[in-house]
């Protein structure tokens, strides 16, 4: 035994280590949080930068082109949605405004959130004759009309008193009702284009996406809601299921169809252009209205995106009706599927690919729209980068599920080169070739709308605190309520239940009732102590995991990974040792 003595100065020692260790953590998260300041109010200003820009040189109209500082009517593609007491050879719809409504809402600024209410309940009109995309013109109109509706309508008063009667509501049901007659159709699959006045035009195109028609759950879901009035959502939800009729054997949808009949046009897809918005609308559907069936839906969709795309931590492109691979390349678009994952639970699939688009990022200083893995060099044509989102979400996703600060350092890069490579005078410029930097005239709305706001939130969450909100694939949020849900189950769904242990507890849980880590993900402060599966677990047909064939076993639940049956009769991920 040690003399009483040395005792006492062992003790003295291990609480002087013990401070000091304090002291440095509590110096760490100082720097940390001043950090995070720092980065937030650098964001503020781009954000005001591009914001005000815009509202300089190329409001009412649709977006700024910054090189210019003029403006284009983007809407032109779109529809040419014309403002009342403006002259009537003026043509736009102030696109940018109501792409803005809900970050200037985020970013504090309730008195610019107001005016710019005010002003569009009083100028906005969608009586004419204009052919719109009904994605877009959903994605981004109607759902920047709804979400500020709800802003407006919340608990916190950011409006004046007597200055809100419901006038952002007015104006989307407006809009909704000229959607429905896109819908007219002998599948219920909606037409890609639609006159806003005269409804769909004589000998209209008949081809549209999986995305155009299987991604407007959410805003017209939200609109029946608010107005009580079901066909809206009712419209949605046919063409959702039509689609989801029409997949193939494995589970996989292809990109391109017939409305009028039915079929396929092009069968390659995967998870980018043309495809990606459906599976984030199954499973954000799924939460915002606790649908069971949304649920089944993403579930088999999710499991046959991770059996047939996912290479590694990259994703390609395959046929829908054999699962062999078409296309090896990676889309700016496929950026969002980390954050989409995140919301899932299977941080550690997320968490790998999205250290590979940060890999692709920093090699170019920016996200080209396409990559070819396959060869590890940029597309011939396709060198572009509009000023996408889709990173900075996924990367504050993730940071908001693990808390690592590495997401905080991936954030600051994405800050830095906006802008070093972007930033103009005149705001924020597209970059036309990643190779040389050349700028594009142009600033895309979905900037202030996403760009801007994704990277607000990773720095400084408060808007969310004691909250909770889905995002649209716009960035508009949409609160979750229990008055919209069709049911509270205990348990969310049958198909989707884990385990949970706590000690010799268990019990059942999901990914809805909690956020659910895989097992191996490392430093889950959520999960610390806990074995908790991930959502996208499908337990192998026999308990002792004996089996004859492949069909007999699940996938597994730290990676996503389909098992197969080895020559011994067990199931195993045989296929990647």
């Amino acid at each position: 035994m040690l003399p009483r003595k040395s005792m006492t100065w062992v003790l003295l020692l291990l609480l002087l280590s013990l401070a000091i260790i304090n002291l440095s953590t509590s110096q760490s998260d100082a720097r940390w949080a001043a950090k995070k300041r720092r980065l937030r109010d650098k964001v503020h200003k781009m954000f005001y930068h591009a914001y005000d820009n815009y509202m300089i040189h190329a409001f009412p109209h649709d977006e700024l082109k910054p090189l210019s500082k003029s403006f284009t009517d983007s809407l032109s593609e779109l529809g040419n949605l014309k403002l009342e007491r403006l002259p009537q050879d003026y043509s736009g719809s102030a696109l940018t405004l109501i792409e803005s409504l809900s970050s200037l809402v985020i970013m504090g600024n309730n008195t610019e959130f107001q005016s710019a209410v005010v002003w569009l309940s009083e100028n906005l009109t969608f009586n004419v004759d204009a052919r719109v995309n009904l994605f877009e013109c959903n994605i981004r109109v109607l759902g920047g009309l709804v979400s500020a509706h709800l802003l407006a309508t919340d608990s916190t008063d950011r409006l004046g008193k007597g200055v809100y009667k419901n006038q952002l509501l007015t104006l989307a049901e407006d809009l909704g009702k000229r959607f429905l007659p896109a819908f007219n159709t002998p599948t219920g699959l909606p037409y890609a284009w639609v006159n806003l006045k005269y409804g769909v035009m004589e000998n209209e195109t008949t081809e549209t996406s999986t995305s155009g028609c299987g991604s407007l759950i959410l805003e017209m879901g939200a609109l029946s809601r608010l107005t009580g009035d079901p066909k809206y959502e009712s419209a949605a939800l046919r063409a959702l299921r039509k689609l989801w009729s029409m997949r193939s054997s494995l589970n996989l949808l292809g990109t391109t169809l017939d409305v009028s009949t039915g079929e396929w046009i092009e069968y390659s897809t995967g998870i980018g252009a043309g495809v990606d918005s459906f599976y984030e609308y199954l499973f954000k559907a799924h939460i915002l209205f606790g649908k069971e069936e949304f649920w089944r839906m993403f579930h088999s969709a999710y499991i046959a995106v991770q059996k047939y795309f996912r290479h590694g931590p990259w994703y390609h492109e395959a046929d829908m009706r054999t699962g062999k691979a078409t296309y090896w390349q990676l889309t700016s678009l496929q950026a969002f599927w980390p954050g989409l994952q995140v919301l899932v639970g299977d941080i550690a699939a997320a968490n790998s690919s999205h250290r590979e688009f940060v890999y692709v990022w920093k090699k170019y200083g920016v996200l080209p729209e396409r990559y070819l893995l396959d060869h590890q060099m940029l597309h011939p044509t396709e060198k572009y980068y509009p000023l996408r989102p889709e990173l900075a979400e996924s990367t504050f996703y993730l940071y908001q599920a693990t808390k690592d600060p590495w997401y905080i350092e991936v954030g600051e890069s994405i800050v830095n080169s906006l802008n070093l490579y972007t930033k103009v005078d005149g705001g924020f410029a597209s970059i036309r070739d990643v190779t040389t930097m050349q700028l594009e005239d142009h600033q895309h709305s979905f900037f202030l709308a996403e760009t801007c706001k994704y990277l607000f939130l990773l720095f400084d969450d408060s808007f969310l605190v004691e909250k909770n909100y889905i995002f649209t694939t716009e960035g508009h949020p949409l609160p979750v309520l229990s008055s919209w849900h069709d049911r509270l189950p205990d348990t969310y769904i049958q198909t989707n239940r884990t385990l949970l242990k706590t000690g010799n507890q268990a019990r059942q849980t999901s990914s809805m009732s909690k956020q659910v880590c895989p097992p191996t993900t490392l430093n889950s402060w959520e999960c610390s102590g806990q074995q908790v599966e991930s959502a996208c677990h499908v337990p192998d047909a026999r308990s002792d995991h004996r089996c004859l064939t492949d069909d007999e076993c699940g996938v597994d639940s730290s990676n996503c990974r389909r098992r197969s049956c080895s020559m011994a009769g067990y199931c195993g991920l045989w296929l990647f040792i």
